[in-house]
């Protein structure tokens, strides 16, 4: 009997190792990059940080099923900036726009991504905008034109934010081919576009290497939401 149970802990010991190492060998690898930023003009100050560059991997394969979860996040309006200034959220999130300011704001998009138009409300107020539409929204006040963020809505989990180092890490992708995909603020869209390309992940293959990005200015200025120029700053309860 003692045997028989000895060999029973033997095999359930042979198995729990045996299980874990696939455990083990079936967690996905993280992936990095680092991004470099250029300046088309050294005489002007540089719009583009490191920290505000986004890679993310498009499963190409059809049958995966892969999305990431929408949740609810916030986009504050205070001291006349939105806070934080990008935002990645899963597509289908809904994001609030509160208002902190002691006068009114004016939230729209109209360019890309979601658009919409959130109108007039005053202090306290909060209104709500679900990103049903996958893409990057530009975001602005109607009233203020030195408020701007940038809400990026992606149906892929594998997505990551560069730091001010200019690392980027995309945890937890599976091995498998993917469209690698760029964005940076002021840096234009042809320049992104060209930067889009197939990368293939294994256990070895996790670097996608350096990314090269040149700073032109694109977006640094904007209209209201009539295609108009913004009248001069002056004193309203606005």
């Amino acid at each position: 009997m003692y045997t028989m149970i000895s060999r029973s802990m033997r095999f359930f010991a042979a198995l729990l190792v045996l299980l874990s190492c696939g455990i083990a060998l079936s967690e996905s690898p993280d992936v990095v990059a680092h991004v470099e930023i250029n300046r088309a003009n050294k005489q002007k100050a540089s719009h583009v940080q490191s920290s505000g560059v986004v890679v993310w991997l498009n499963p190409i394969s059809s049958d995966s099923e892969t999305s990431a979860k929408p949740g609810r996040f916030r986009l504050v309006q205070k001291d006349k900036s939105f806070n934080p200034h990008l935002l990645v959220v899963p597509l289908g999130s809904s994001v609030d726009f509160p208002n902190m300011d002691p006068f009114f704001h004016n939230v729209f998009s109209q360019f890309n991504g979601k658009r919409f138009d959130l109108g007039l409300y005053e202090q306290g107020s909060d209104k709500t905008v679900r990103f049903d539409h996958e893409g990057i929204s530009y975001i602005f006040c109607n009233i203020h034109p030195e408020m701007s963020a940038v809400v990026i809505a992606l149906a892929t989990p594998y997505v990551g934010v560069a730091n001010p180092q200019g690392n980027i890490e995309l945890h937890n992708v599976p091995p498998d081919t993917y469209e690698m995909r760029v964005w940076a603020e002021g840096v234009d869209s042809k320049q992104l576009n060209a930067l889009a390309r197939r990368v293939r992940v294994g256990s070895t293959q996790t670097d996608l290497g350096v990314i090269q990005l040149t700073e032109n200015g694109a977006g640094s200025t904007h209209k209201n939401k009539y295609g108009e120029d913004y009248l001069p700053d002056r004193e309203s309860t606005y």
